[in-house]
């Protein structure tokens, strides 16, 4: 899964930075605009967006405030603001994938295509559906993870807590590992 998120992330920033580059050359440089590359541009940016999100709620990276986290002193106590929070976050997304769902019922109905390359538009308006679907299913995997947690099914919670006066990020590792690896060259 790790790998079909990193290469298709990957494959789609590429596909927009590059019709965004080829779109500036083309509008200011030429003066001659390429028609239809914004229809085009806005299937993988769409996708980006929305398989972005679905990454992030694998994850469980999805931006949010834990203020609460830096007053609460058990690991149990976290796990349990953390179930809340996903209880919530499944709740509104099943509201919005109801939505989604309206529309993508609407959107395959009509059969809408773009003005200018006849595009099906259903090729990008189903991105929501499908992100919205995803991002529930993964928000749910974290919430049986955590409940499994404070009903003493699992040993650990989902995720350790933090030392709230330093981080440990993502970001905090990579710079670890990078000026380790600065170090063991600087020895040899």
């Amino acid at each position: 899964m790790e790998r079909f998120f990193r290469y298709t992330l990957t494959l789609l920033i590429i596909l927009v930075a590059g019709s965004q580059f080829i779109q500036v050359i083309t509008r200011y440089l030429l003066e001659m605009p390429v028609m239809g590359l914004e229809e085009a541009t806005l299937i993988p940016t769409l996708w980006l967006y929305m398989l972005g999100s679905v990454n992030a709620s694998r994850e469980d990276t999805q931006i949010r405030a834990n203020v609460l986290d830096i007053f609460l002193k058990t690991e149990r106590a976290r796990a349990f603001l953390q179930a809340l929070a996903d209880t919530i976050s499944v709740v509104v997304s099943i509201w919005l994938a109801t939505w989604a769902w309206d529309y993508f019922s609407y959107a395959s109905r009509v059969g809408k295509s773009t003005p200018t390359l006849y595009i099906p538009t259903i090729i990008y308006e189903s991105a929501l559906m499908v992100g919205l679907s995803l991002m529930i299913i993964f928000t749910l995997w974290h919430l049986l993870r955590n409940l499994a947690y404070l009903f003493g099914m699992r040993q650990a919670p989902d995720h350790p807590g933090a030392d709230p006066d330093y981080p440990e990020t993502a970001e905090v590792q990579e710079f670890k590992v990078l000026t380790d690896n600065k170090k063991d060259r600087k020895n040899d």
